[in-house]
């Protein structure tokens, strides 16, 4: 079913079980990965606020969460340009730590990240996406968790949204052309 977000229109793309069918795969594997180590989940807000919380329901070790604000978009256009708005408030000097993104396309706000974490001296950094697209993303930075790879058109639901709307459908709508 097509639904609207502001001036346009958008059809299913990834359902909610399909989702979370995924997000408790990739959570078992992240606890194989830390083999009893204590993991920082640390989201990339706005985007990620759904995938980390799903993602650390289905993650059964032990493990610590906190956020860092980034924005990098207007409308459905990439700006190009990553401000931190939010920093973390974390010591993470040490620890193994996961970041989390709904998104990846330029990389954009992933090199910027990178460049933050680098700063605060961790044990280890792994990178999980829920959407990855692999026809924008040109960095050389490594992915180590993919929920899915999609074309790149926009996508909107899940905790992404378009002009700030959207963030609360519970599945994935992708743009209709």
């Amino acid at each position: 079913m097509e639904i609207q977000v502001l001036d346009k229109k958008f059809v299913p793309f990834i359902s909610e079980g399909k989702i979370q069918q995924r997000l408790e795969e990739l959570a078992k594997q992240i606890e194989i990965d830390m083999n009893g180590d204590v993991p920082v989940f640390i989201g990339v807000l706005n985007g990620s606020f759904m995938v980390v919380s799903d993602l650390v329901k289905h993650y059964k070790g032990a493990c610590e969460l906190s956020f860092v604000k980034m924005a990098s978009y207007i409308g459905t256009q990439s700006t190009n340009k990553v401000n931190q708005l939010l920093g973390l408030d974390i010591d993470v000097t040490g620890r193994r730590v996961v970041l989390v993104e709904d998104i990846v396309d330029t990389g954009n706000t992933l090199v910027a990240l990178k460049q933050l974490f680098d700063q605060q001296r961790p044990e280890e950094l792994r990178i999980f996406t829920l959407c990855l697209k692999p026809e924008a993303y040109k960095k050389d930075i490594p992915l180590d968790y993919v929920a899915f790879e999609i074309e790149n058109k926009f996508i909107v639901g899940y905790g992404m949204d378009y002009d700030k709307h959207g963030r609360n459908i519970p599945e994935i709508y992708q743009i209709k052309e």
